[in-house]
């Protein structure tokens, strides 16, 4: 095991304990009436959108947890792209996290402009400083989405849309499907699966998946 998966094994040592249970409150309503379990058409996908393996995460952009789990998906994301897609939906846990609708905005108003992942990172990276704050978080994401280059006024009038309001609620409804109730919860080819208790445990269940499949996994890094 080299030095990232070691480091990465101890950041997440008793993340089943950081597991945050709860309902969100959905900000306005949006009910889901496909099939949560297929891809779709709108939703934000790193790697390979053809992969037989799809793995979905069901997050919050001010969870720690999810925070905690995000350099592992990362590094995942470098390694399995070719035989993974990787799956981001919102699940904004409000009544604990009282910033994560509003992050969620964030990203959804940056996608409409062709950054969601790059809005997704910088919300992650700097969970610790928005994170915290009570008031202007609005003003902290209008920063980053001219870090990112966006039209800000598109940014401002997407950020405040009940469109991009329905889109983040329509995450949340689909994730009934699965009994989600905190978060990160992943979903593996369309089962629910308990979250690994280390990064090499995760890499793990990644390449059974692509085994299973009838892929090769990648050589160990």
């Amino acid at each position: 095991m080299n030095r990232f998966w070691i480091f990465l094994a101890v950041v997440v040592i008793g993340l089943g304990a950081l597991f945050v249970i709860t309902k969100p409150k959905e900000e306005a309503s949006s009910s889901f009436k496909g099939d949560a379990k297929q891809l779709q058409t709108d939703d934000h996908i790193r790697g390979n959108k053809n992969a037989k393996v799809i793995l979905v995460e069901y997050g919050d952009l001010q969870c720690p947890s999810c925070g905690a789990f995000y350099p592992i998906i990362k590094q995942l994301e470098t390694t399995h792209s070719d035989q993974v897609a990787f799956v981001f939906r919102h699940f904004p846990l409000i009544s604990i996290h009282p910033n994560a609708f509003a992050a969620a905005r964030a990203a959804e108003a940056a996608g409409n402009q062709g950054k969601f992942f790059e809005m997704h990172d910088k919300l992650y990276e700097t969970q610790d400083s928005w994170g915290q704050v009570s008031s202007n978080q609005q003003k902290l994401f209008e920063g980053y989405a001219e870090e990112l280059g966006l039209d800000m006024t598109k940014f401002r009038a997407d950020y405040a849309s009940e469109a991009v309001a329905a889109r983040i609620n329509r995450d949340v409804s689909s994730a009934k499907q699965f009994d989600v109730s905190g978060t990160p919860t992943f979903i593996l080819n369309g089962t629910k699966i308990d979250n690994p208790s280390n990064a090499a445990g995760f890499e793990k269940i990644l390449n059974d998946a692509i085994t299973k499949t009838g892929g090769t996994p990648p050589a160990a890094q």
